[in-house]
């Protein structure tokens, strides 16, 4: 998809409704600190539309940026090392109901390609399949591990997160851009 214009065009807080979206939705989800932002922009072919920051649990929002009048992309709020109260963290769990979206055509999870998948990588995949959908998995940070070691991290996280027979894993860099066109 050769990408002409991007907008932000609605962001959800805890209090928010989702919006009815006529055209097709994708979702990111994954830990505060695994790239998701850098993932966004990097698809989007932008710098910095999507904020990135060095400080985990910035997105405390959904964010939907609409792609050439065509699609919604979904920038959920990260889990785990977000600075916020267990209270809040647990007002974005009902939240993103993803359930709640009649547009939500697919749901990508990211881990980091360095780590074995954390317990609330695990949870997080789980919910994505309670709720219907069966995620594609970008292990991102590719380029900060040697290429030598890709093929044993990516077995890890499909072992890790039990993904279904079939699930795609991507590697993702967001410096280098390897695995975008993927």
């Amino acid at each position: 998809m050769v990408i002409k214009n991007v907008n932000l065009e609605t962001v959800c807080g805890i209090t928010s409704t989702l919006p009815e979206n006529q055209h097709p939705e994708v979702a990111f989800s994954g830990k505060s600190n695994v790239g998701k932002s850098s993932l966004i922009n990097g698809l989007m072919n932008r710098k910095a539309y999507a904020r990135v920051s060095q400080q985990p649990g910035k997105t405390q929002t959904i964010n939907y940026y609409n792609v050439n009048d065509e699609i919604y992309i979904v920038d959920l709020p990260g889990y785990g090392f977000a600075n916020v109260s267990q209270a809040v963290k647990a007002k974005w769990g009902k939240m993103i109901d993803l359930r709640k979206s009649r547009q939500l055509r697919m749901v990508f999870l990211l881990v980091d390609i360095r780590h074995e998948p954390s317990a609330n990588d695990k949870h997080m995949y789980s919910w994505i399949i309670e709720n219907g959908f069966y995620p594609a998995i970008i292990a991102t940070k590719l380029d900060k591990i040697k290429r030598s070691q890709v093929q044993k991290q990516l077995k890890l996280i499909r072992e890790g997160l039990n993904v279904a027979e079939g699930t795609p894993i991507v590697p993702y860099s967001a410096v280098t851009k390897q695995g975008r066109d993927e």
